[in-house]
């Protein structure tokens, strides 16, 4: 029998979301269990954010917070207020899926105070992905300059991809990319298109790189034959790179990445066309990189983080991957080549971004007009 390959949402009417516009104060959003019975209290930070993408947290504790539709980037204190948006971040393409998206710390931030942004540029022919880099300093990024840029600019709002990553020695950055519903050319290796890129954090390009020296092929590619995605991390211990990526009409993907895989989009998946019409299962292609998990129902994977903190002992070592379509945290265990997951936690709203604060809880950013950010900590 086929699997149902139904996208669905887990019911959402927990509980309504206490958030006023930029709110200072911690306001109790929901309290859910683990499946060891821990309880866990999610409170809203900040609310009247819209839709925030990516965070980041300065050595400070003060935490960095991008907002797609509006392009601006803020700084969330640790009195929990927002900064006004910082000047100097480049102008986007705010359309559909298109706008300010991912953020990260450079590895010496201490030393130079580099910030990263990846975002939809606009440009002749439409919009492309692109990342950039400029110093944070008296309330603005200065100096900010794109770094790459994806070949080619094409038309349309969609699958955009985009998660920053540094390899653990610091000397590699890591783009997910995505195929901007495109479909095939996930395969065309002269574009970037559904691809993970590989390059110095000052933007030049390894002479490792599996495709350096082709000429049919940009020099950025690390891997190829991804359809969307919104979350990627390294491993601790291991350094094994893990993106979770967007499925069509069921079929999201946890996937190992390897230099110069080809991971199979459009031609294999675990899910199928919108219109109903099926795609081959990766089976039917040994030549592909399959999946470590496949999800149908879709979860719609955003953000994902292997958590390391003293907050949650059961967890480390594990992923936790935020959910839009399911609204939930996901969390997935790693023992040794077994990965399952583990367990889901329910949560009232789309989860677009996780991250590890310092003190251990789990800091998450909610995909909304009126976002939020919020935090999961134990309740004893």
């Amino acid at each position: 029998m086929m699997p149902d390959r139904r996208s669905f949402a887990m019911p959402a009417g927990l509980v309504a979301v206490l958030a006023g516009l930029h709110a200072p104060a911690l306001a109790q959003v929901e309290t859910v269990q683990t499946r060891d019975g821990t309880e866990i209290r999610v409170e809203t930070v900040v609310g009247g954010l819209n839709h925030p993408w990516g965070m980041a947290f300065l050595p400070d504790g003060r935490l960095l917070v991008t907002e797609r539709n509006t392009g601006h980037l803020y700084i969330l204190q640790t009195d929990n207020t927002l900064s006004e948006p910082l000047a100097g971040v480049p102008e986007v393409f705010a359309e559909g899926q298109g706008g300010l998206m991912d953020v990260a710390l450079d590895p010496d931030f201490e030393e130079n105070g580099l910030v990263y942004l990846s975002y939809a540029k606009p440009g002749e022919g439409g919009a492309a992905t692109a990342l950039g880099r400029g110093r944070l300093a008296d309330g603005r990024i200065e100096g900010f300059e794109d770094i790459f840029v994806q070949e080619p600019f094409v038309t349309g709002s969609a699958h955009f991809g985009n998660r920053i990553e540094f390899s653990p020695d610091g000397a590699y950055l890591y783009l997910a990319l995505g195929e901007r519903f495109r479909f095939d050319p996930a395969q065309d290796l002269s574009n970037h298109m559904g691809t993970v890129i590989r390059i110095r954090p000052d933007g030049s390009v390894p002479e490792d790189n599996p495709f350096v020296g082709d000429e049919d092929a940009e020099d950025e590619i690390w891997s190829y034959g991804h359809r969307n995605i919104e979350a990627m991390d390294f491993q601790p211990g291991t350094g094994a790179l893990w993106i979770a990526e967007m499925g069509p009409y069921g079929g999201d993907e946890l996937n190992r990445i390897e230099k110069g895989a080809n991971y199979g989009w459009p031609v294999v998946s675990w899910g199928d066309n919108y219109d109903g019409s099926e795609i081959p299962d990766p089976p039917t292609h040994p030549e592909f990189a399959d999946a470590v998990i496949q999800w149908t129902p879709v979860i719609s994977p955003s953000g994902m983080v292997f958590y390391e903190g003293d907050m949650f002992p059961a967890w480390q070592g594990s992923a936790l991957l935020g959910g839009l379509s399911s609204q939930a945290v996901i969390r997935v265990a790693f023992d040794g080549d077994r990965v399952r997951e583990a367990e889901r936690l329910p949560l009232p709203a789309r989860i677009r971004d996780v991250a590890t604060a310092p003190d251990g809880s789990v800091y998450l950013l909610t995909d909304e007009d009126d976002g939020s950010v919020w935090r999961m900590s134990r309740m004893d």
